[in-house]
């Protein structure tokens, strides 16, 4: 008897088990207000630099949209598919620290002043710790396996 050969992860036997698990994850009440949350602070690091005033800064500005809206892109693709983005949840930690640690980085003369950088350290620290608590989440699933 001769079996049909498949080759590739896709024919891997845990491929199933891993994709119903963060289905299963996705699906969770936690899970949804983690993504939800998410797309929340990236839309208001996008908006961020008119509401807190940036004036006067403009590689900051245009650092926060950019970074702003890569987290809400995100946070939106792991609303509408998430057992594809969940994997993806590990990018949204270190756009946080990004955020932390722009305002020194990005100014060229590191004189970012007090509101810009209260403002990036707290919706920094904000979507480093969703992105964190999203990875946890799956990894939590993985851990205690199926119920």
């Amino acid at each position: 008897m001769s079996y049909p050969q498949q080759s590739g992860m896709g024919a891997h036997p845990d491929v199933a088990e891993m994709r119903e698990r963060l289905e299963r994850t996705a699906a969770s009440g936690p899970a949804i207000a983690v993504e939800g949350a998410i797309l929340l602070a990236g839309v208001y690091a996008a908006i961020s630099p008119w509401v807190v005033h940036f004036s006067g800064t403009p590689f900051i500005t245009v650092n926060n949209l950019i970074v702003g809206l890569t987290v809400g892109l995100i946070g939106l693709c792991m609303t509408l598919v998430p057992e594809r983005m969940l994997r993806l949840a590990w990018v949204v930690a270190p756009l946080g620290v990004w955020l932390i640690i722009s305002p020194w980085v990005v100014t060229a003369t590191h004189s970012a002043r007090a509101g810009i950088i209260a403002n990036n350290v707290a919706v920094g620290a904000v979507t480093a710790a969703l992105g964190l608590a999203a990875m946890g989440l799956t990894i939590g699933v993985a851990r205690r396996g199926p119920q």
